[in-house]
């Protein structure tokens, strides 16, 4: 079924720029809404970015909008989440997702999701 594995992730100075991977299987991501979401110690799920390849809509977080990007390959196989000039707010545990709905880009209206990959910025 809907298998999603994120890499990539790891330390990083501020200031600094990851790219994550998100190995996508078991959907076509032109039936699905796919997401880069991340959650910090005791705090809740948030949205990081969402990508609708139907609708070719782009959704990105504020604090995220400007210095993310979220991406694929040709083949549609793998979704990317390019950060750049990282920030110490920025950590956090970063999760990919997939739903075929059209929602909006808020975690409830998700339900697969891969293990996650930690994002820890520091000096």
């Amino acid at each position: 079924e809907v298998q999603l594995v994120e890499s990539g992730g790891g330390l990083v100075q501020p200031g600094g720029s990851l790219r994550l991977s998100c190995a996508a299987s078991g959907f076509r991501f032109e039936d699905y809404t796919v997401g880069w979401f991340r959650q910090a110690p005791g705090k809740e799920r948030e949205a990081v970015s969402c990508f609708q390849t139907s609708g070719d809509s782009t959704y990105y977080a504020p604090s995220a909008n400007g210095r993310f990007t979220i991406s694929s390959d040709n083949d549609k196989t793998t979704v990317y989440l390019h950060m750049n000039n990282l920030k110490r707010e920025d950590t956090a545990v970063y999760y990919c997702t997939a739903d075929p709905r059209g929602g909006p880009c808020v975690a409830r209206y998700f339900h697969s999701w891969g293990q996650g990959t930690q994002v820890i910025v520091s000096s």
